[in-house]
């Protein structure tokens, strides 16, 4: 797999085939040769691209599975990643899910819990139940705060890739391998917006959108997000009723249920626990604070540890080595070394 994996590295790099072919010393028409697969460089060849890309010659030798289906969804139409970078981040999740796949084809399939079937809630006009809706299908309460939102959606078969995007306009997507979903998750955020945007995709992936339009689509999977993690029934129960003004007491309950206080004040003007007036007066607040650019976050990150999980166990039972343990992992001998002893579990 020389040819997708050379691809990877020079999309990672943020090159062109022009610029590798410059950098390397090499024509354009052989970059486009190794990458469809078409020629084989020689070793002089291969540590030429390799000091370029900044990787090891063995990196090129990584073994991916062809045998494994990727279909990933669009990217949203206000995203300012261009079409190169857009191409790079679904390298970027097909190259990480064939070392995921690597350590579940060698463990066996029954490692990974049966995903909940893609596409089968019906949209309601209320997107209070839809929220409900989805909180039943990952088999959650109807109300109250929603714990490490990564390990349960793990924990129902979706998988989950966290990576950090620069620049602010990328939230998250989903997809599918073998027709089992991933969410990938930009972690360069907040952890309330990464949660925001993990019940965002949920959303898009369990209902069934067929005959919505996009920006309808984009707009009901925030709403749905909103209220999955911050019901009716507990806004109310939290909030109140009614209420004239948003206050600083309102930290504790954006805590609580793991979402940002921006989220918190739309939903209270959503039920219409706050008036409009208030709303805006929230708002006002908001750009004082600078809060447009990125609240503050009050919870701990929410990382997944499924895949590490999943090596160590390996090793543990002596399926493959240390060093293969952290080829997969992309990280040093001693750091899986040391994470196998007690002190490091």
């Amino acid at each position: 797999m020389f040819n997708k994996n050379l691809k990877y590295f020079r999309l990672k790099n943020n090159l062109n085939m022009s610029q590798l072919a410059k950098m390397s010393g090499l024509s354009k028409m052989a970059i486009s040769y190794y990458e469809k697969g078409e020629r084989t460089p020689d070793m002089n060849t291969l540590k030429k691209l390799a000091e370029v890309l900044n990787v090891n010659v063995m990196d090129f030798m990584l073994v991916r599975d062809d045998k494994l289906l990727f279909q990933h969804g669009a990217f949203r139409k206000n995203s300012r990643l261009n079409k190169s970078r857009q191409e790079y981040m679904r390298e970027e999740i097909e190259e990480y899910f064939n070392r995921f796949y690597n350590i579940v084809n060698i463990l066996g399939e029954k490692v990974l819990p049966d995903a909940p079937r893609t596409g089968v809630l019906v949209l309601s006009d209320d997107n209070e139940d839809n929220a409900r809706a989805l909180r039943s299908l990952l088999r959650l309460s109807l109300v109250g705060p929603i714990g490490n939102l990564v390990n349960i959606v793990e924990n129902n078969g979706i998988l989950v890739y966290q990576h950090v995007v620069e620049g602010g306009s990328y939230s998250g997507m989903n997809g599918s391998i073998d027709d089992r979903p991933y969410i990938a998750v930009n972690v360069g955020m907040s952890s309330e917006r990464q949660r925001f945007t993990i019940a965002h995709e949920l959303a898009h992936i369990y209902f069934n959108w067929s005959g919505v339009d996009e920006s309808l689509c984009e707009s009901l999977c925030n709403l749905i997000a909103g209220s999955f993690l911050f019901p009716d029934d507990d806004a109310v129960r939290e909030l109140g009723l009614k209420r004239k003004a948003l206050s600083g007491d309102l930290k504790i309950t954006a805590v609580e249920f793991g979402i940002s206080i921006q989220c918190l004040a739309y939903r209270a003007r959503e039920l219409k626990i706050i008036s409009e007036a208030a709303y805006r007066e929230f708002n006002i607040l908001v750009s004082k604070l600078g809060w447009r650019k990125g609240e503050p976050s009050r919870i701990g990150m929410e990382l997944s540890n499924l895949f590490r999980q999943l090596v160590f166990r390996a090793i543990a039972e002596g399926e493959i080595s240390i060093q293969k343990g952290a080829e997969l992992l992309r990280v040093s001998f001693s750091d899986v070394e040391s994470g196998l002893l007690c002190g490091g579990i």
